[in-house]
């Protein structure tokens, strides 16, 4: 199954995790990816904690787990690639709106994964 079909078939919960240049961490709740093609993903963001840590480091995580009782999922190592600040092309892949962000600057921000392992373990064996 392909990172597309995986995502428009699994509901679960995210959390990006990303850090600014001196490594001071946070991680945020976020929905489902937008999957460009097989090794580039994208997030809509506003300009927050997350966004502005990635202007200094281009390095994330993002964890997926899956609805359900046992821990499914996936975890994936990122490195941004470029972001946009362009409605139209955000308007034109979101899933839904926001009414506490509507008037916030929002930002599409481009990853390449780097790794993608389960949610559990090494990905081993």
């Amino acid at each position: 199954m392909n990172l597309k079909e995986y995502f428009e078939s699994k509901q679960g919960r995210g959390v990006l995790a990303t850090s600014d240049s001196e490594g001071r961490v946070d991680a945020a709740v976020y929905a489902r990816p937008h999957v460009l093609d097989g090794d580039t993903i994208a997030f809509i963001m506003a300009d927050r904690l997350t966004h502005q840590n990635l202007q200094s480091n281009p390095r994330a995580a993002y964890l997926f787990m899956e609805d359900g009782d046992h821990y499914v999922g996936k975890r994936f190592f990122l490195t941004k690639t470029k972001e946009v600040k362009n409605a139209k092309e955000i308007d034109a892949i979101r899933r839904r709106s926001y009414e506490e962000l509507k008037d916030e600057d929002e930002f599409l921000v481009y990853f390449r994964i780097d790794k993608t392992l389960p949610l559990i373990g090494a990905g081993e064996g």
